[in-house]
């Protein structure tokens, strides 16, 4: 067996280390293959994408074209009818506040009016009750006092003798 020195063992050992740089350097340039078909794959891929989504990004992009103004203007629209909507409800409820104010205003108009109607009309019915009644207990007092004094003098004036002789309950029964 052949002696070793250290001369054939560190030429070993560079044999060994210059074979690890070669076994290091083909799996390297295998990774950068695999690496290259790798990004080659991915580019194909992306640009696979992207030719597929810049049709719809376009198209997108020119839909928003065409309808930012169109959103913009129905949305200065929109604020304007609300605005206007706001103004005509304000002048809407300061009409109703203004119709509600007058119609009590001529409620209460009508109520001093009907009540003091209605107080002439009492006052009046009171005047005609004291102006009708009052000679009205005269007359019938006064014809009272007459159909008085024409009972008196009948009886007295030619009632006979034989009906004289009778008690005075005797008249009362008499109709």
């Amino acid at each position: 067996m052949p002696k070793l020195d250290i001369q054939t063992i560190q030429l070993a050992l560079v044999a060994i280390v210059a074979l690890a740089f070669v076994i290091q350097a083909i799996v390297l340039l295998a990774a950068l293959s695999v690496l290259r078909k790798l990004a080659k794959s991915i580019s194909e891929e992306i640009e696979d994408l992207r030719s597929s989504v810049l049709p719809v990004i376009e198209k997108t992009r020119d839909l928003f074209e065409r309808l930012a103004p169109k959103i913009e203007s129905t949305t200065a629209d929109l604020a304007v009818l609300t605005r206007a909507l706001r103004d005509q409800t304000a002048d809407v409820q300061a009409a109703a506040d203004e119709i509600i104010a007058r119609a009590r205003r001529q409620a209460s108009r009508i109520d001093q009016m009907l009540s003091s109607v209605l107080d002439a009309v009492d006052r009046a019915g009171v005047f005609m009750a004291d102006t009708v009644a009052k000679p009205m207990r005269q007359l019938s007092a006064f014809l009272a006092s007459a159909k008085a004094v024409v009972e008196s003098l009948r009886n007295s004036e030619g009632a006979p003798r034989s009906e004289s002789n009778r008690g005075s309950g005797d008249n009362d029964l008499f109709v």
